[in-house]
């Protein structure tokens, strides 16, 4: 069993707690809050730590889940004791700081992961095999006000999830990126849209908003011979295939023809996505790369390399190279 400790328990920080007293993989040690009042809402077995370093001294991991501006403060003061660290998204909130920890867990031969939850939805993970060298992809995600996570610009608050994702799909440098985004409630933007070309050709599109009348979480992608819809807030994904035409009758497919009179055969199909908590699922695989010394499914440095992203995007929109 892995010791671990919760450092930040507020809306995130309470769910991992819960969970991870529930795992068969970790031992809570107890957890630490700033905000001692919160002390109150959690379980009487649970140890409250007023001194974060003896929560610390007692854990082999500890999950950083307090606000994203004491992210660094934290993370480094559990490597700086040689701990392992799952810390939530995004990283930090300055790329030095990121910088920083990428290198401190690598010299200390220390486990770093981060909480890009979206990696593990069953919606994305059951077209993995699919997605192969996409070309157009378009990623919105809408959610309704909420006060909670408004310290941070709408890119760093939602459209990194699209951001981290679409880096790993695509898998190429980045040749010219354009955003726009506008404040309407917060001091930072509400609402973003990025457009981000890639050298090796492909596009994607990035639509983030905290002030719409409805949650969305989808996101298309366009390949070759093929279009995939994925919907990471109902958990299920579209594929459509395009194949050459098949003289043979199929009753699954429907057939389409051109004005030259070249014939294709459309497949529909929804891939099987197995009804997994995300959360558990992230806390799995960390628990696997602690135990066999391995990198964790989204480590350090995609947290880096997502916020570099984020960070170049939010840049573009406030009018700034």
């Amino acid at each position: 069993m892995i010791k671990v400790g919760v450092i930040g328990i507020g809306h995130l920080g309470s769910i991992h707690l819960r969970l991870l007293l529930e795992s068969d993989s970790y031992t809570v040690m107890g957890c630490f809050d700033k905000n001692t009042s919160l002390k109150s809402k959690i379980s009487s077995d649970v140890s409250f730590y007023d001194n974060v370093t003896e929560l610390i001294i007692k854990c082999d991991a500890l999950f950083v889940c307090s606000n994203t501006p004491s992210h660094f403060e934290m993370v480094k003061l559990c490597l700086l004791n040689n701990k392992h660290v799952f810390v939530e998204k995004p990283i930090t909130t300055t790329l030095e700081e990121a910088v920083e920890l990428v290198k401190l867990t690598e010299k200390n031969n220390l486990i770093g992961q981060v909480g890009h939850v979206e990696r593990f939805n069953p919606a994305i993970t059951s077209v993995l095999n699919i997605i192969d060298n996409p070309k157009f992809i378009e990623c919105h995600r809408l959610a309704e006000f909420n006060p909670r996570g408004n310290d941070v610009s709408v890119v760093l608050d939602l459209m990194i999830h699209d951001i981290d994702i679409v880096l790993k799909l695509v898998n190429s440098n980045i040749k010219n990126i354009s955003a726009n985004g506008v404040a309407v409630i917060s001091d930072s933007p509400d609402i973003t849209n990025a457009r981000v070309e890639f050298e090796n050709g492909a596009v994607a599109n990035f639509t983030a908003s905290r002030i719409s009348l409805k949650n969305m979480r989808k996101t298309r992608l366009f390949q070759n011979n093929a279009y995939v819809s994925v919907d990471f807030l109902e958990k299920k994904s579209e594929v459509v295939k395009i194949t050459d035409f098949q003289d043979k009758k199929d009753n699954y497919a429907m057939v389409i023809e051109n004005l030259k009179g070249e014939k294709k055969q459309i497949y529909y199909s929804n891939p099987e996505s197995k009804p997994v908590n995300s959360i558990v699922e992230e806390h799995n695989n960390f628990a696997k790369s602690i135990l066999n010394k391995s990198s964790p499914l989204v480590s350090f440095r995609d947290g880096l390399n997502a916020l570099e992203l984020a960070i170049k995007i939010i840049n573009k929109a406030n009018g700034n190279s």
